[in-house]
Formats: structure tokens, sequence, C-alpha cells
């Protein structure tokens, strides 16, 4: 098999779920013996990119300014010098300036053009330039349906490829080490001998904090060996609600059994610790990460049952799919786990693994179908 020079574009390096994906398809190709490149105005996540043997070129491709376009002739200069078999961007704005330097390249000296279709992008002309592709990615059923129905996509050149986490982190019976439960029980000591709901979320009203609150009013009357932790940042913009959300709280006379953490590193700790997970974004998840990251432990998770997150439970849990803000389902459903467990399935389907390899495997693809066409 022809080893390959893939050229991954992104705004920047900084954090989230597309940047740790980016990563992750990075370090397949250099294990495969392909060559990695990856293209953005950098950030923290940059040293974890070249220590995995890829090579980073720093340009302000996400810089939403006319001057980006400027970077057109630098962009195929790159190319030509670098000798890249594939583009793959993964953001609009970068997309357009992508696009255009390629459209204006003689057909053969291009590089093969992937794109990714990340999530429900509001429809119109600047974001159908993510159905551009040659080859187009979307990360769950949902979104394929998004992009059919928003953009009329030709369907041979649309690849389903969930997005995955690492089973061999993320594992039944995973356990956090004592370590790391001595220093939460000193930070949280009123979680001690409780069996803890996590609704793991940024604060704020759609992704579900004010249903989690009156899921709670209802599980809190018959249980008093519960604990709910809300684990998630609250943003600049969402300060207001939060306080709304706390005072909710105390006038439902539930501040001694809910605790708002604010942000942290270890969501998977203490996912691993909780008795139930809850998905209860009001408006669809493309994906849902830390649903499957639940699932994938062996915790049960609860979710509202559209978007990614009804996928993921309809493969792995569908019994914990509840029709969207059917709070009193939640409750009662939640009564009834608290009372027996179900059985998580294991997960097989959303693997890292599996998402590196169909990946690579649109790569090798596209570059066949380029080597027909010749």
């Amino acid at each position: 098999m022809r080893k390959l020079t893939v050229l991954q574009i992104l705004p920047a390096l900084q954090s989230g779920g597309v940047e740790r994906g980016t990563l992750e398809i990075a370090s397949h190709l250099v294990a495969q013996g392909h060559r990695s490149l990856l293209m953005s105005a950098g950030g923290r996540m940059v040293s974890a990119l070249e220590a995995a043997g890829s090579r980073h070129l720093t340009y302000p491709i996400g810089r939403k300014s006319l001057l980006t376009f400027l970077l057109i002739p630098k962009l195929r200069e790159c190319w030509r010098r670098e000798q890249v078999d594939i583009v793959h961007v993964r953001s609009r704005f970068p997309a357009w300036v992508v696009y255009l330097a390629w459209k204006g390249m003689p057909a053969a000296q291009r590089p093969r053009l992937v794109t990714t279709v990340h999530g429900y992008y509001r429809p119109g002309w600047y974001s159908r330039i993510m159905t551009c592709g040659e080859r187009v990615i979307v990360i769950s059923k949902t979104i394929l349906a998004y992009a059919q129905h928003a953009y009329q996509v030709d369907p041979q050149r649309m690849q389903l490829i969930y997005r995955g986490v690492d089973t061999s982190q993320y594992r039944p019976g995973y356990q956090p080490d004592d370590g790391w439960k001595q220093d939460w029980f000193a930070e949280y000591p009123h979680t001690r001998g409780k069996r803890l709901l996590v609704l793991p979320a940024r604060i704020s009203r759609w992704k579900g904090a004010t249903d989690f609150v009156e899921i709670l009013r209802i599980v809190c009357q018959q249980h008093q060996d519960v604990h709910a932790l809300l684990v998630g940042e609250v943003a600049s913009d969402k300060q207001s609600f939060a306080a709304s959300l706390q005072q909710k709280i105390h006038a439902a006379g539930l501040s001694e059994q809910i605790t708002l953490t604010g942000y942290r590193q270890d969501v998977k700790q203490i996912m691993a610790m909780a008795s139930i997970v809850y998905s209860l974004s009001t408006e669809p998840e493309a994906f849902g990460r830390t649903t499957l990251e639940a699932l994938s432990l062996g915790v049960p998770v609860i979710g509202y049952q559209h978007g990614g997150v009804a996928e993921q439970l309809a493969a792995l849990l569908p019994e914990g799919a509840v029709p969207v803000g059917n709070v009193a389902e939640v409750a009662m459903l939640t009564l009834s786990w608290l009372a027996q467990p179900p059985t998580v399935l294991p997960n097989t389907q959303f693997s890292l693994q599996v998402m590196q390899q169909r990946t690579l495997a649109v790569y090798q693809d596209v570059m066949a179908d380029a080597a027909r066409r010749s």
C-alpha cells in the first residue's frame, strides 16, 4: 500500500473534541507508516501532536478576515513542496480558503480533498462548503440526515464514521486509584457513601441543567442516599443562568443534595464512580462523546432520545432512551435503576480504533478513485 502524506487543517489546537479527534487520526497515520502534517494557528495541543510523530505547520488559517485569503498562493506552494496527497479540512472558514486554493489548481496537480461535517451548522451558502469535499465524512446518522436534507449531498461522496473512544482506557470495571479518591473525598466529603447521579455538561439551559434539578426533586423524595453532580464549566455569558439555577436548587430544598463542581479534567474518574450518568440536552447532540465514554465504562446512561446520543443508546443501552423533555419518565427510570441497575452492552461499534481505520480507508479510497480517473 502506498504511503500517503496527509495534511489536516483546522483553526487552532487549543482544546476540544474536534481537535482531539484530529490528533487521534494523526497518531494513527504515523503508526501506519504514513506522513502526517497538521496546519493551524497553533495552541497547547501542538506539543502532543509533535511528540506523536506529526509535523505542525503554523498558519493563521482560521482568522476570519479577508486577509486570510492571501494565504492561497502559500497553500498551493506548501502542497507542492510537501507533496501532499490529501487535504482534510474540518472547519468552515479554513475550508473556504482551502477550497479556493484547491479549485484554482490544475486538476492533475491537486491533492485529494476530504471534509468532515462535525455538527449542525446553520444552513446556507457559508456552511455548504463543508460538503464540498471529494469525500464528506459525517460523525453520526443524525448528521448524515442533516447534510443530505440541507445540502442534497451525493450519497456516493458521503461516509459515516462515528467518533470513537479508546476502549482500552474507557472499559467496564475501571475505577480511579486510591490517591484520586482520597483527593476527591477531601474536596467533596458530602459525597462519601452516596450514590452519585452525574450530569457531565457545561452549565446552560440547553444542556439540561434545569431538567436535572426537576428530576432530582422527584428522586430525592424517595432516596436520601443519592448525591447529584453537575460537572461542567460556567461560561462567562452563563453566570446569570447559573445563579438562577442555584436559586432553583435552594427553593427545591436540594442544596445539600446537588453540587456544581465547575470545570473538571477528571470527568472520566467521576463518571466511573457514578451510579447513573445523564444526557439531557434539549437540542440534539451531533454525537455526544461524554455519553459514549460513560457507556464504555459500563455506567448506565439515561438520555433524551435524539441526535447521536439516541444512536449510542440504541446500540448499547436501549432502555436508557427517554422522550425529549419527559422529566417524570427520567425520574421514574432513575428510581427503577437505583433499585436494579441495567447491564450496558460492550462498546464495539464506537471505538477509537474503528474510527481511525475507517478514516484511513476513506483516504485510500479517494486516492484509488483519483488513480482510476487518471
